[in-house]
Order: C-alpha cells, then structure tokens, then sequence
C-alpha cells in the first residue's frame, strides 16, 4: 500500500513538469492573443466601421477591432478556435525562415488539427489528407486550404449570427449614442 502512494506522487510529479514544458513550447502567437477580451475593452471600433461589418464578412476580417469583436462572439459559441486558428495561419504566412516555419506548422498541427487537441477545429476528410501530405515539407502554406475551409466555415455560419446577435446591436447602440456629457 505504502509502494502505491509512492507511485503517485511520480505521476502527478511528471505530469506537471509535462505541463509546464507544454506551457513553455506554446507558440508566440496564441500567448499573444489569449488575453484579448472583448472588443470594447481592446479595440474600440468606430460606428462606421461597425456597420460596415453588416456589408460583409471580408469587412469584419479585414478589421482588426471586426476581428477582436468577432472573436469575443465566437468565444460565446464555443468556435473561438476558428479564428485562432485562422489567425494562426495569417502569422505563419508571414514568416520566411525555414526553422521557424517548421515550428510554427508543428505548433499549429498540435494545437488545431490533431485530434487530441481541445482546439481542434472542423475539417473535411479531404482537408485532413491535403495537411498530412503537406507536413511531409511544411512551408507557409501547408494549412491554405484548411484555413479557406474554416473562412468559409465562419462566413456560412458564424458571421450571419454575429450580425443579428444582442452583443452586435448593444455595440451599434453603444457608438450611437452621444457621449454623456461632463
């Protein structure tokens, strides 16, 4: 009996230094963005540039306070991964050195695509065989079409539910409104 309570220790032991290598080998990128909050407090957009968003979904993406908004949404559906993800493929595709790359797709396999991920967003089949073919030599684009299929994902099906939601039309109503005055 005494042997066994010996064991755990080990295990939980190991297990946090497993934990905190994890925590240590995260990408840049998604401790860069893991405290972003809602888009009033991070990047307060203009009334204009608000209801340009209602134009289309490329307005929001192109946006960085649509973006910070949009996500905050995602995030009360339980698909913020999708933009992270998204996000993650935009910053790859501005990286020009081999080794960094390689990580980068590595990183992002791991945190996206694998299945024992907890972010792990939805991709077809024919998706998943292009990505396992492509990091046989990563590059920049080894996610392309993975990243096309959920832009189209967030554009189908997010996009129309951010544009008729409350936090949407609070926020329109919020810039609408003249300012209290002193």
């Amino acid at each position: 009996m005494q042997q066994s309570s010996m064991a755990k220790p080990s295990c939980a032991a190991a297990l946090t230094v497993r934990s905190e290598d994890e925590t240590i080998q995260r990408s840049t990128f998604e401790r860069r963005t893991e405290g972003t909050t809602n888009c009033e407090e991070s990047l307060k957009p203009t009334l204009e540039d608000t209801r340009s968003w209602t134009i289309s979904f490329e307005k929001v993406m192109k946006s960085a306070a649509g973006r910070s908004c949009f996500r905050q949404f995602l995030r009360t559906e339980f698909s913020e991964e999708n933009m992270m993800f998204w996000l993650a493929c935009e910053e790859l595709k501005k990286e020009t050195n081999k080794t960094v790359v390689e990580e980068k797709v590595r990183q992002i396999y791991e945190d996206f695509i694998s299945i024992l991920s907890p972010k792990e967003v939805s991709l077809d089949s024919r998706v998943r065989d292009v990505i396992n073919r492509n990091m046989l030599e990563p590059t920049s684009h080894t996610f392309d079409d993975a990243q096309q299929q959920i832009y189209t994902l967030m554009q189908r099906d997010s996009y129309p539910r951010f544009i008729n939601s409350t936090e949407y039309t609070d926020l329109m109503k919020s810039l609408e409104e003249p300012p209290p005055e002193p």
